[in-house]
């Protein structure tokens, strides 16, 4: 008898071990039968925005692999609209609800892979059931939130509430559409994934294209008529819209892994180790959004949602489950972002986390251009460098610019995951020709900047 692998969750990390899986063990050996709660496997949600904003004119181009392709070429069985309600680990048993035509399933397996990603964090007073009220997480959630937008009568007055990712790309995508936006964030910053002095190049720049931006300011409640929102209220008096969206972050999609007996690590994330083997629970396999992992420069656990992560992570454990051997070694946080026309990078520690696990550190800022001075199309480009003391490892990066910045951070990432310090950085043997980069590269600059001041806190 074949043996089973049962997958919870179709979409990046799922289905990268399903796919792993299936490339190394033919069907007579394992049969594989993935549950999907949703209508849609294997997407990009980071493209939702994009979508929305009516740059990617079609949904199905988020859509790398369907259900039918999954089911011919890797012979994947995929149950859609299915979503696993209980997991019996000494039966070896799941419990799946059949979302579309009601009724209940129960399912054997002998490997079984943990990978139902993550939820929205959502306060009591954000009641997704009002009309125009929408999450951004899912394809799901951009068709509707898609739908509204076309509806009658349109709305011209957007919330987005929250100013992370997800926040500050939607409020670019709803200006695109033509609607008044307002940003609403409860921190002092939007994007608090870099630190203050770079988030506030972000914010002159959403505000440039006309978003309002309202930091220090918190959400209290929503108000409506006609069962449609009307206003954010907020503790200094409502704001009124038509649409809001929440990008309040996301917390691991656990429960269903708590209920069953699943160790969960500090993060609320389930543990794993570097084969993506969660302990303790013989055949069991975690990846993606729903896990814990650990930070490269700090040691540290850590929860860090991306779709990159996902990928690899599914990968890994497709790779140990087909026979082979694969590790992942953890993150560095490596993220970047356009808003508007302006690019974010940012990878390792921003300064409170270095402060947080104790590093002494000196960090600096070097002013440069993404092309030579004289090129046609240069524009300026800000990169800062926190270095530890006195050592010089490189602990993290931040770049704000404009084209060509953003993905300058892998450069940066890449000294970062093999330990480099900014001394060795400043030999780093870079790619000049004035279209892509002044004769020193912004990276240089900033660390030969970081080097001065290593030798100045020497002394």
């Amino acid at each position: 008898m074949a043996q089973r692998l049962i997958v919870i969750g179709g979409d990046a990390a799922g289905m990268a071990a399903a796919s792993q899986a299936r490339r190394r063990r033919d069907r007579g050996d394992l049969e594989i039968v993935a549950f999907e709660r949703g209508h849609f496997t294997s997407y990009s949600a980071c493209g939702i925005p994009y979508w929305i904003s009516g740059l990617v004119p079609e949904r199905d181009e988020l859509i790398a692999r369907d259900p039918a392709t999954f089911r011919e070429k890797f012979a994947i069985d995929v149950r859609m609209r299915h979503e696993v309600t209980a997991i019996d680990l000494d039966r070896r048993e799941v419990v799946a609800r059949d979302l579309g035509n009601g009724g209940e399933v129960r399912e054997r397996f002998d490997t079984l892979v943990y990978a139902t990603g993550a939820v929205p964090t959502k306060p009591d007073w954000a009641r997704t059931d009002t009309g125009g009220v929408f999450g951004v997480q899912t394809l799901d959630d951009g068709a509707a939130l898609r739908a509204w937008l076309e509806s009658e009568p349109r709305p011209r007055r957007a919330v987005v509430v929250g100013g992370g990712y997800i926040g500050v790309e939607m409020a670019e995508a709803l200006i695109q559409r033509g609607l008044s936006v307002t940003l609403v964030e409860q921190a002092e910053q939007p994007m608090s994934t870099v630190d203050p002095d770079m988030a506030e190049l972000v914010t002159d720049a959403m505000r440039a294209v006309g978003i309002t931006i309202r930091t220090g300011l918190a959400v209290t409640g929503l108000e409506e008529t006609d069962g449609r929102v009307s206003a954010v209220v907020t503790v200094e008096g409502p704001i009124p819209a038509d649409l809001v969206v929440l990008g309040l972050g996301v917390r691991p999609n656990t429960a269903l892994a708590e209920a069953s007996g699943l160790p969960l690590g500090v993060t609320g994330g389930v543990r794993v180790d570097r084969r993506m083997r969660v302990p303790g629970a013989p055949g069991v396999w975690a990846a993606g959004d729903c896990v814990e992992t650990v930070h490269r420069v700090t040691g540290m656990p850590v929860h860090v949602p991306l779709g990159t992560h996902a990928n690899k992570q599914g990968r890994v454990a497709g790779i140990n489950i087909g026979g082979g051997y694969a590790t992942f070694l953890g993150v560095i946080g490596t993220a970047v972002t356009k808003v508007c026309d302006l690019e974010v990078g940012r990878t390792g520690l921003r300064e409170r986390d270095a402060r947080a696990a104790g590093f002494e550190f000196v960090s600096v800022i070097a002013q440069s251009t993404n092309r030579a001075g004289y090129y046609p199309g240069s524009r300026p480009m800000t990169v800062k460098l926190i270095a530890e003391k006195p050592s010089g490892r490189l602990l993290g990066a931040q770049i704000v610019g404009w084209s060509e910045a953003a993905k300058r951070i892998d450069t940066l990432a890449v000294a970062l995951w093999n330990g480099m310090t900014v001394d060795d950085m400043t030999a780093l043997d870079l790619g000049y020709a004035p279209p892509y980069a002044p004769v020193w590269d912004p990276v240089l600059i900033a660390a030969r900047k970081a080097v001065d001041a290593l030798t100045v806190s020497r002394r």
